[in-house]
Order: C-alpha cells, then sequence, then structure tokens
C-alpha cells in the first residue's frame, strides 16, 4: 500500500515521505533491546513503520491535490495573472482587436450621417415613409442596435489590444446578443440573403474569442491538465465534484455562463421542450402533432432559448424564495413568447399560435395561461433541473468535452441556417416569387409547400403581415 502510494506521489512530483520520528526510534530500541528470541518484536515496529508509512503518503498525496484544486479555482488571482503584461495575447489577436477598434470608432459617425441624411430627406419631402408601417420600426431599432454594437466593438477592440483577457471576454458575450439583434433585424427586414454574411461571421469569431479568452473555461482546462498528471482517478473524481466545473466561482450565480454551459442548456432546452409541448398537445387534443422547429432533429429552438434565457435572467436568483422565481419566469417566459410570435410574423408572415380569446390574452401572443406554464417551468428549471443537468455536462469526457461542443455547434448551426433558408424560400413562393435561382429551386424541389406544412404543422404564412422592405 506504501508502495503505490509512494509511486502516485512520485508521479505527482512529490517527494516520498520520510518516516514518524516515533515509530523509527521505538523500532530501534526494540532491536537493541531484544536478546532472545525477538522477531515478534521486530516485526510489530516494522508493521507500524509501514502503516505511518502508507498514511503520511495518502495524507500529503490528498494535500497536494487539494493545494493544486484550490490554486487553480482561484479565480480573481488567476483573472489577474491572465491580464498582466506577461500573458500577452498572440499578435494575430491583437491585430484583430485594433482593427476591430477602427472599425467600431468610424462606423459610430458613418451611421450617424446615413441618419443625419435620411432625416433631411424626408424633412425635404424627397422621401416618404409611415412612420407607423413596421418596416420603418424596424430600420429604426436596427439603427440604435448598430451603434450600440460599433461603441461595443470599440471598447473590445481595446481590450484586446491591452490584452485583457478577462474584460475582453465580458465584451464578448454583450456582444454576442447585439450580434443576434442585428441578424435577427437583417432577416426581417431584407430576408435571408448576403446581408446576413456580416453578422454571421461577428457571431462565429465572438464565440470562438469568449472561448479562448474566459478565464473560467481556462481554468477548467488547466485543472483538467494538471489533475490528468496525477494518477489516483478517485481523487480527479472528487475534485470535479466538490469544485463542480461550470459552476460561478464569483459565488453570485449559480452557474458559470460561458459558452460551453449556454450551449449545452440550449440543446437540452430544445428537446425536453418539445417532449413536453408534444405530450401536452397529444393529452390535451388526444392527436399527434409535431411540433419540432426545425427542418432535422426533435429540436424546438423556442424553448431553447428560452431555458438559456431563463437560466441567464434568474441565475443570481437561484437561492430566493421560489415565489419570486415563479413570478419572474412567468413575466420573462410571457414576453419571450410575445417578442418570438411578433418577429416570426414579420420575418417571415408566419403565425405558429394565437392565443386570442383566452384569459389575460396579449394580441393572441401570449397569455395567463401560458404565463403561468412559463413560471412553473422557470421554477422547476432553476431549483431542481439546473443542479442535475450541471452534473450531466460534467459527465462529459475531458477528452472530447470541447471537440464534441464544437462538432455539435457545427451540426446545430447547418441545421438552422438550412431552416432560415427552408423558410425564406417558403414566403418567396407563397408571395409569388419566382423561383429561378438554383439555391430557391434546390429548396422548391427538396422542401416544396407540402413538405414545409407537413413539418412545421403549427405555421400559415401570410405574406401581408411581414414587415420586409419592398
Amino acid at each position: 500500500m506504501a508502495g503505490i502510494d509512494n509511486a502516485g506521489l512520485q508521479s505527482a512530483g512529490v517527494d516520498e515521505p520520510t518516516p514518524a520520528r516515533g515509530v523509527s526510534n521505538t523500532a530501534n530500541a526494540g532491536d537493541t533491546a531484544g536478546n532472545g528470541d525477538n522477531s515478534g518484536a521486530a516485526r510489530t515496529p516494522d508493521r507500524l513503520s509501514a502503516v505511518s508509512d502508507a498514511i503520511a503518503a495518502l495524507t500529503v498525496t490528498d494535500a497536494t491535490r487539494e493545494a493544486t484544486v484550490a490554486q487553480l479555482n482561484a479565480d480573481e488571482e488567476s483573472s489577474q495573472l491572465l491580464d498582466d503584461g506577461k500573458h500577452t495575447l498572440p499578435f494575430i489577436t491583437r491585430l484583430y482587436g485594433g482593427l476591430v477598434m477602427v472599425l467600431g470608432v468610424c462606423a459610430i459617425p458613418l451611421i450617424i450621417y446615413e441618419l443625419t441624411y435620411s432625416i433631411r430627406q424626408i424633412l425635404d419631402g424627397k422621401v416618404t415613409i409611415d412612420a407607423l408601417a413596421l418596416p420603418f420600426i424596424l430600420s429604426c431599432v436596427e439603427v440604435v442596435v448598430l451603434i450600440a454594437d460599433a461603441a461595443c466593438m470599440a471598447v473590445f477592440g481595446i481590450q484586446l489590444l491591452r490584452s485583457r483577457r478577462r474584460h475582453a471576454a465580458r465584451w464578448a458575450y454583450a456582444l454576442m446578443p447585439l450580434t443576434l439583434a442585428h441578424g435577427m433585424l437583417s432577416l426581417a427586414l431584407e430576408g435571408f440573403g448576403t446581408n446576413l454574411l456580416g453578422p454571421f461571421i461577428q457571431m462565429t469569431i465572438l464565440v470562438a474569442l469568449s472561448v479562448t479568452l474566459d478565464p473560467a473555461l481556462l481554468q477548467e482546462r488547466q485543472l483538467q491538465w494538471h489533475l490528468k498528471r496525477m494518477d489516483d482517478h478517485a481523487a480527479y473524481d472528487k475534485a470535479v465534484q466538490e469544485n463542480m466545473l461550470g459552476r460561478d466561482q464569483s459565488g453570485k450565480g449559480y452557474i458559470s455562463l460561458d459558452y460551453f454551459n449556454i450551449f449545452w442548456l440550449f440543446v437540452v432546452g430544445c428537446v425536453v421542450g418539445l417532449i413536453i409541448e408534444t405530450i401536452y398537445h397529444f393529452a390535451l387534443v388526444h392527436e399527434y402533432q409535431d411540433r419540432a422547429g426545425l427542418l432535422w432533429g426533435p429540436f424546438s429552438p423556442i424553448y431553447g432559448c428560452g431555458a438559456v434565457i431563463l437560466t441567464v435572467c434568474l441565475n443570481r436568483l437561484w437561492r430566493k424564495n421560489a415565489v419570486l422565481i415563479f413570478f419572474a419566469s412567468a413575466v420573462i417566459g410571457g414576453a419571450f413568447e410575445f417578442f418570438v410570435s411578433w418577429f416570426m410574423e414579420a420575418a417571415f408572415g408566419i403565425t405558429a399560435w394565437d392565443y386570442t380569446g383566452q384569459w389575460l390574452s396579449i394580441g393572441g401572443r401570449t397569455s395567463g395561461k401560458y404565463m403561468v406554464f412559463w413560471g412553473l417551468l422557470g421554477l422547476a428549471w432553476i431549483k431542481f433541473v439546473l443542479p442535475y443537468l450541471l452534473r450531466l455536462i460534467n459527465r462529459i469526457p475531458w477528452k472530447i468535452r470541447y471537440s464534441l461542443t464544437a462538432v455539435c455547434t457545427v451540426l446545430m448551426l447547418v441545421d438552422i441556417v438550412m431552416t432560415l433558408m427552408a423558410l425564406d424560400c417558403w414566403y418567396s413562393r407563397v408571395s409569388g416569387v419566382p423561383q429561378n435561382a438554383p439555391v430557391t429551386q434546390f429548396f422548391a424541389e427538396h422542401f416544396d409547400d407540402a413538405y414545409m406544412q407537413h413539418r412545421f404543422q403549427t405555421m400559415t404564412i401570410d405574406p401581408s403581415k411581414s414587415g420586409r422592405i419592398a
């Protein structure tokens, strides 16, 4: 036993412990005083010495590993070390930061100039607009989003130039929803096309940088690297369970809001939400209906996005009273459901549900009944599901942890992009737009109106309700 533990210490880079002085002196005294048959007296000190060596080895090993885990989990100290001048970012990253800063600084006056020019055109009577029309409202919102995005990009670029990893990661996470909003507004105004290329490239770069810059993810990789060098797998599993990789190390929230966790929350939310909705509909009308929201797979992105939004908004409330979490979830879920219904109608003229006439119905887009459901789902999600889900995520082996996430991200992205293109072509066909391009012909052949109506059984399209620019 002592030999095994000493080997484990050597593999961990810890010197073999020396025997305890008290045991050694006892053994020597027994050897010196023994004149006759003292073999039994000699064996007893030897056994005590071996047991002492084993206990000392185990004690040093556990202490060393605990010290390693404690040191690697010192979030604030590690973040400061990563942010100092000794850990500068690669040149290509800082070069990108410089370009982003310049683009952000230059974009703001250009957007303001374009806005001023448009206002003058309207005031001079050269352009006629309807201030209450949906395209005009969406255009105004897009201008605000572009200005906010440009300002954040400038600050983000400065943080990259200064090699401030922690601050750069925070600004990357702040830019993601702005980039997503820009893409959604562009989709609603112009449809699916090259107009989405810019937001897509920007989102891809932000995700890649957030994964490499985020100190929490770096600490997880460092923890894995150090513990991998130790041969005691039981100590490794214990360290993982005690430290719960993915937990918010600051203590302000429950889960760390990094890309790795958010992606798997989205995936699980898509699947679980689809299952719940399918069972609920079947129990209500005794009829099976395909409630999926993507072309392929058992995914409902509405519930996936809802799970992410509830987690982000309620992450710091996980210790709070259940009543507070319920009402917060009801309001957040109702607002999210209203927005999704509005966006689908504005972008594609799609109506996926209509709650008109129900209790506390708001434009038919949400109602009191479903806000109660959102409240119950949010409460169950934060209090019960999230802890078990985090443990499940931690069971993903380290060897494939990030590679599996990257592959699944690409597959999910392909599914989402193909779904958006199919919906856009479906909208064009219903609108009477000629399908002459090779892409539109491909979708007309493989994803025609009958296929789309069968796949998305809850959706109906009315182009007159959309907010696209003619």
